[in-house]
């Protein structure tokens, strides 16, 4: 695994730069949008991702404004995963925080993400980055019961299941309950 991270970040490429094996992990740039804007037309994320149905390209462009200010205040670390040899965008990983002593991440993957390891590898690194770059104790995240693709994903990252929150989350009007896992400064992994 590469732990390097980029250089300062030019005005226009704003936050940190990460790489891990075949996958870079950026901010993300607005040339983006585009293809932000098609993986968000995957019935996979839409059914589990809190996002616009339908998702047009102007929430796009929304999205990656947040991501953007987000870096600038402070308030989180949100990241594209981009396939080093192709350059095609695999997914998010997004850290919420840290706020005191807790952070709070969030990932989804694109179809051509799935199924490879992308999304643990990814996530772990940047759990691993933030407890390096941050006074952080507690990691957790928050998925809705039944996507336990993602909770499986999320358990090879080094997260532990700790119970579910009822009507944790509001998901297209709805509340729907997240099974809440986390991984704490002091956990072996």
């Amino acid at each position: 695994m590469d732990d390097s991270a980029g250089p300062e970040p030019a005005d226009d490429d704003l936050g940190t730069t990460l790489t891990v094996d075949e996958l870079i992990l950026r901010p993300w740039r607005q040339d983006d949008a585009p293809a932000l804007y098609v993986a968000c037309q995957d019935p996979d994320i839409a059914r589990w991702v809190t996002i616009p149905q339908p998702y047009l390209p102007a929430d796009a462009d929304r999205f990656i404004e947040a991501a953007r200010s987000m870096w600038r205040d402070g308030s989180g670390a949100p990241f594209v995963i981009e396939d080093a040899a192709t350059r095609r965008l695999l997914g998010a990983v997004t850290r919420f925080g840290p706020d005191g002593h807790q952070a709070t991440f969030g990932l989804w993957l694109a179809p051509e993400g799935r199924g490879r390891g992308v999304g643990a590898r990814a996530l772990r690194f940047v759990m691993d980055w933030t407890l390096e770059t941050t006074e952080a104790f507690r990691l957790d995240a928050y998925i809705m019961v039944g996507n336990d693709a993602s909770i499986r994903m999320a358990e090879r990252a080094g997260f532990r299941q700790e119970g579910v929150a009822r009507a944790w989350d509001i998901h297209h009007g709805v509340p729907v309950d997240c099974v809440v896992l986390s991984r704490l400064r002091t956990d072996v992994v």
